[in-house]
């Protein structure tokens, strides 16, 4: 297969991946009335039950000794479950209470929030136009809380919680590929969705069986939905220039943002689109600074950029 064969692939499975994942919404709506614990629960279980699946039929079972060789390496896949497991939470909570649009204003904001964490934590140092980027939207969160008479909790929290994810990541040096991440963090949190579930069992508050067949399937399709557009990233991250995944990235919160006002029925005010309106300039120009600096940039690893 030729380069040019090997981009266009790349970035196919970009599209796919992060179209899928803004097609999220749409998916967890349709799992009502379950709640966002329970399908918390189910995505972690049956996500490491189809990691599992495939790693015995590979036969690709020998990475997970490094974990216990390497106790900061296993520290750092804690941190990391942990992380991403208050990020998927908190995004289910938000689709399920019609709080969509402030979900993908979340995902607007992950790249300001992961080059000011460069700044403020790794003492990296920016170029001009990133600390313009910044800057705009540090006055977009400004704007939104004063407009709205609150801080964007659930928007900041998905940033956060997503920044801090890539960043445990970079700094213990996870080097793990994409399935192998997936495995080892959601076999981390396996226990606590266990738990999660007989509790919610004993309570009488799971809709497992209680909603027909067609719910049931689409609860244990929740391990098919987290590994498929992952795995469809990876492919794109190795075979796509890193500018190229930094613009395709948009594609999630965009169509999180068109589903959340045009099929959810979600109200965005004009105070609102204003504020959208600001972060979307300062996502322009940090898009601006990494085209003009593209010989420069390096690739990442999947598990830096991937959502």
């Amino acid at each position: 297969m030729t380069g040019h064969d090997e981009t266009r692939r790349g970035s196919l499975q970009g599209l796919l991946a992060y179209g899928l994942w803004g097609l999220f919404p749409l998916y967890f709506h349709a799992l009502k009335p379950a709640g966002a614990w329970e399908i918390l629960a189910h995505r972690i279980l049956w996500t490491l039950l189809l990691c599992a699946l495939v790693l015995l039929v590979r036969r690709d079972l020998a990475w997970a000794r490094q974990l216990w060789q390497r106790p900061r390496l296993g520290l750092g896949v804690t941190a990391a479950a942990l992380l991403i497991a208050v990020n998927w939470v908190v995004y289910v909570a938000a689709v399920l209470g019609g709080r969509t649009t402030e979900a993908a204003l979340g995902y607007f904001l992950n790249p300001l929030v992961t080059v000011a964490l460069g700044v403020f934590v790794l003492r990296e140092r920016l170029r001009p136009l990133q600390w313009v980027a910044v800057a705009i939207g540090g006055l977009a969160f400004v704007y939104l809380s004063v407009a709205a008479g609150s801080v964007p909790v659930i928007a900041i929290t998905l940033a956060m919680s997503f920044g801090l994810y890539g960043l445990v990541k970079k700094e213990v040096g996870l080097s793990l590929q994409a399935m192998h991440s997936l495995a080892a963090e959601t076999a981390v949190l396996a226990p606590i969705a266990a738990v999660m579930l007989a509790v919610l069992t004993v309570r009488g508050d799971t809709t497992f069986t209680t909603e027909g067949a067609v719910h049931t399937g689409l609860l244990v399709a929740a391990g098919a939905m987290t590994a498929a557009p992952l795995l469809l990233f990876a492919g794109a991250a190795r075979r796509v220039p890193l500018v190229t995944i930094g613009l395709l990235q948009f594609i999630t919160p965009v169509l999180q943002l068109l589903c959340g006002v045009l099929l959810l029925d979600e109200h965005m005010s004009t105070s609102r689109w204003i504020g959208f309106g600001i972060v979307w300039v300062a996502l322009a120009v940090l898009t601006v600074d990494s085209l003009r600096n593209l010989p420069g940039r390096s690739r990442t690893h999947p598990a830096e950029v991937a959502p």
